[in-house]
Formats: C-alpha cells, structure tokens, sequence
C-alpha cells in the first residue's frame, strides 16, 4: 500500500484536501460518504440480513471517515490503517471502534473473524502486484457467509479521472476497472461475484437514487462496488 508517512499528513486535512479535488462538483466529501455507508448498508442488508447484527472491518480506514455513518446501524465497527497519525485522529473521533495498526500485508485480524470487510477507495492505492494477497486477506478474515466489498473510483468516467488527477495524495494512484476488481474477488475463492456502478447522478436516497440504481449496470457511475460472498 501506499507508504504510511504519505497519509500521516493528512491527519487532519483529509476532507479539506478531497474536497478542494471535487470542488468543481458543488458538493463535499461528506455527501459522497454518505452515499457510499448507504449503499454498503443496503448491500448487507441484501446479502447477509439485518445490519444491526453484522460486525464490519473497514480495510484502509484512514481517519475513520464512514465509521460515525455506520454507528447504530451494524452491531460492531472495526478499522486497520497503515497510517499511525491517520488512525490516531480516528480513535478521537471514533473511541467505540477497534483500531489496529496495518502492515499493507497481513490484516491483524483472526480467520472468521467478520462478517463484513469492506474497502473503500483504498485498492487504487495498493501496488497492483500485490491486488490478488489484499483480496485474499480480505476473504481470509470474513466468515463463511459474510461478504467482502470492494468501492472503488470507475476509470472510465472522466469526471472520475479529473478529481483523482487534482488530488495530492492520489498522484500515484493505479485505477482498476469493475471488471479487474471482480476478477480478484473469483479469484480469492468468493462466491456470487457480482457489482454495480453507482453515483451516475449524485444520489442517495428518493428518486434520484432510483435513477441512479437504474443506471448501474452501464460504466457512467463516478465509482462501483463489486463483492463477493466468502465461503
């Protein structure tokens, strides 16, 4: 993953810097999290059942951004983060969640041990030689039964590229496209691989979010989420 000293910088400019890259958008950051803890919820709620009984690990979690979304709606929040400064901005804001420290290599958390683990925009910053070990270690600590998450930037949306190319701390960032990220789910022994592109039209609930549902299956969305169910 990328190095952790580059994130520790942004300890407590992470919103600020995303949001100066989407300015040109008319919305925040927030928003955006918003919409994604949203349609993570929906997806649990689809996949496994009511969320409220769900433990969820937050893969490359950084200051803890989705973690006050997600309070009150699953049964447990845990998050790992190569970033040390990046973690210890989440534990102020976040004191019920179980933070560790991550390597980039092996999650510090057991076999089974979740029924939810999610990454959201973090694969793009991960060496694409290494794609295949973090999806597996990713399946490694999901239940059988429970689903691992991938959201990620859609390459083919030129918006998309706009915002990742003004943000600093993607300067390095390798995009994957739908297809590639699924591929790496059937790969780590996931089953019931499938995805969605999302956020063709900025959404999150009402009408809007039904057009954007109706939208998911074409390469328009700003970003998608592909999953697959661990076995």
């Amino acid at each position: 993953m990328k190095k952790a000293t580059e994130f520790d910088a942004y300890r407590s400019s992470y919103a600020e810097t995303v949001n100066g890259s989407i300015a040109f958008s008319g919305l925040k950051v927030d928003y955006f999290a918003r919409a994604k803890a949203v349609r993570l919820l929906d997806l649990i709620a689809q996949q496994i059942g009511d969320p409220h009984e769900v433990s969820v690990l937050d893969v490359g979690c950084g200051v803890g951004t989705y973690h006050p979304l997600l309070r009150g709606y699953v049964r447990s929040i845990s998050g790992a983060d190569p970033s040390s400064e990046c973690l210890a901005e989440a534990r102020l804001a976040n004191a019920d969640v179980d933070y560790r420290d991550f390597d980039g290599g092996v999650i510090p958390f057991d076999d089974n041990s979740v029924d939810v683990s999610f990454a959201i925009c973090v694969m793009h910053h991960v060496p694409p030689a290494q794609w295949p070990a973090f999806v597996r270690e990713m399946a490694r600590v999901t239940r059988p039964g429970g689903v691992v998450a991938i959201f990620e930037h859609n390459p083919f949306n030129p918006l998309t590229k706009r915002i990742v190319s003004r943000c600093p701390f993607d300067a390095d960032a390798t995009l994957l496209s739908k297809r590639t990220a699924e591929r790496h789910l059937i790969d780590a022994g996931l089953a019931r691989v499938a995805g969605s592109y999302i956020l063709a039209v900025p959404a999150i609930d009402g009408f809007m979010r039904k057009v954007d549902d109706a939208l998911s299956s074409l390469p328009f969305g700003a970003q998608y989420v592909s999953y697959g169910i661990a076995r």
